[in-house]
């Protein structure tokens, strides 16, 4: 609006500083909405928030809801050898015992190169003696590869659209001269191991003649070889040979998967696999240290302080009550269907009467896993066998439900934020564009009431002056 400016001409009144005032009172109502707008919106905030820390919550559930995901291994490996002869890695479903495995082999990938004879002094030197030439490969029992070269083509350039192929054949040059006098040499590596991926030269048109002269092997293309057991006439035990095109085995034992990385027919590897109950109880405690992450956020935002009277954002609310209510239910809940451990907290897991949080007793768990691994099992995981929902399970249900698209608590309290956050900005949007003519309007007013006070004082300065006279 165009700017109203107020004389005064010695009237005595600053009109524009009591306009000032009377619209900072009519913004009071603004200001409260904002305030309670910027309310929803922090509750909006610390709502999603507390919606990430129960994903984690029931990221750490899942990881305890299946006998699969629950069961934890350990690897044990040694040998009398004097190398390191391979290392392994169990699944939570790998079978437990203890296995010989001897190392015979490992697997090598197919390395060969051109005969010392044929090589060239420069790698820009021309090979092909003719028109035109071929060279001619394969790998394994693969489609034959062929290059096409020109009268002018060079070793680089021969090296060059093998790799350009990407048939599975890794080409290089080796000097096997000296820096004076280089004497460079094609070789050929398989990009795979194994006795399948040999390579074969079936054509050569090149100065390296590799068909005609042959080629030297550098690394033979071999199987990988062990024994899983052990050959004793007199137990009527008999080793299994087993060969792969990998040194990396997932199929030897169940479960397990070995990889190689040395040879010794001498001195076998033992691997040993059992439970890990410390990588159980790990889980167990990631998922106690989840659920308290969730139950102190909530505190902290529902935390009344009587001497300053601060009080948190979720204070009133009824959607962090019904958090602690889903999750506590799902935890503590007797798991109906088990018989040696129904409840948590049988396997130490101890309430905080000051915060809520849990504690777990390590020593009661320690035991529980000891002596009753299985029940422990069954009071956390879904068991299809049975039938029974335990801890995990329930708690992800829980958490489920909470976030449900239609009548999760989250869900509608979120979209009962939006809404009055929406309603807020409606209603200081349209109080704002009020205020705005509200101003304009005492504007003029007091500019009209500034002009006829300047025109009463100016008659009235005229006939003082005429009295005077």
């Amino acid at each position: 609006m165009p700017s109203i400016s107020f004389g005064g001409l010695g009237n005595g009144i600053d009109f524009g500083q009591v306009v000032d005032l009377l619209v900072q009172v009519q913004r009071q109502p603004i200001d409260r909405l904002t305030q309670r707008k910027l309310t929803e919106q922090s509750k909006l905030t610390d709502i999603g928030l507390l919606g990430a820390r129960l994903s984690s919550l029931q990221a750490s559930a899942s990881s305890l809801r299946t006998k699969l995901s629950f069961d934890k291994t350990q690897v044990n490996v040694t040998s009398g050898s004097t190398k390191t002869l391979l290392s392994a890695t169990a699944s939570s479903g790998a079978a437990q015992g203890t296995y010989t495995v001897r190392v015979n082999q490992l697997a090598s990938s197919h390395q060969i190169t051109s005969k010392s004879g044929t090589a060239v002094s420069s790698i820009d030197t021309d090979i092909v003696s003719g028109a035109s030439g071929t060279f001619s490969f394969q790998v394994g029992s693969g489609s034959v590869q062929t290059v096409n070269l020109s009268a002018t083509s060079t070793l680089e350039d021969l090296k060059d659209a093998i790799n350009d192929l990407g048939a599975g054949v890794g080409a290089s040059l080796l000097n096997t001269g000296t820096e004076v006098s280089p004497q460079y040499r094609l070789v050929l590596s398989s990009n795979n191991t194994g006795a399948d991926y040999a390579i074969s030269i079936t054509a050569d048109d090149t100065d390296l003649n590799t068909v005609g002269s042959g080629v030297d092997t550098f690394q033979a293309a071999l199987d990988s070889e062990v024994e899983l057991g052990v050959t004793d006439v007199g137990a009527g035990t008999q080793a299994i040979t087993i060969n792969r095109s990998t040194n990396t085995l997932t199929d030897v034992i169940a479960g397990v998967t070995l990889n190689l990385e040395g040879e010794d027919t001498l001195n076998p590897v033992s691997i040993t696999v059992s439970q890990d109950n410390e990588a159980v109880k790990e889980s167990i405690s990631s998922f106690v240290k989840s659920y308290n992450d969730v139950i102190s956020f909530i505190n902290e935002r529902t935390n009344y302080d009587p001497q300053t009277k601060e009080r948190g954002i979720f204070v009133g609310e009824s959607l962090p009550r019904s958090v602690v209510s889903s999750l506590r239910g799902a935890i503590f809940s007797e798991i109906s269907g088990l018989t040696t451990l129904t409840s948590a907290s049988q396997i130490g897991f101890e309430t905080q009467t000051t915060d809520g949080t849990i504690k777990l007793n390590e020593t009661t768990l320690d035991q529980a896993l000891s002596e009753n691994y299985s029940a422990v099992r069954d009071l956390f995981i879904a068991n299809t066998t049975t039938g029974t929902n335990g801890i995990a399970e329930l708690l992800i249900d829980a958490v489920d439900n909470l976030n449900d698209v239609e009548t999760g608590a989250f869900t509608l309290r979120q979209e009962g934020l939006n809404s009055a956050i929406a309603n807020f900005s409606s209603q200081i949007d349209r109080k704002e564009t009020q205020l705005v003519k509200f101003e304009e309007l005492l504007r003029i007013k007091f500019a009209n009431l500034d002009g006829l006070l300047a025109s009463l004082q100016s008659q009235q300065d005229t006939l003082n002056a005429r009295l005077g006279q």
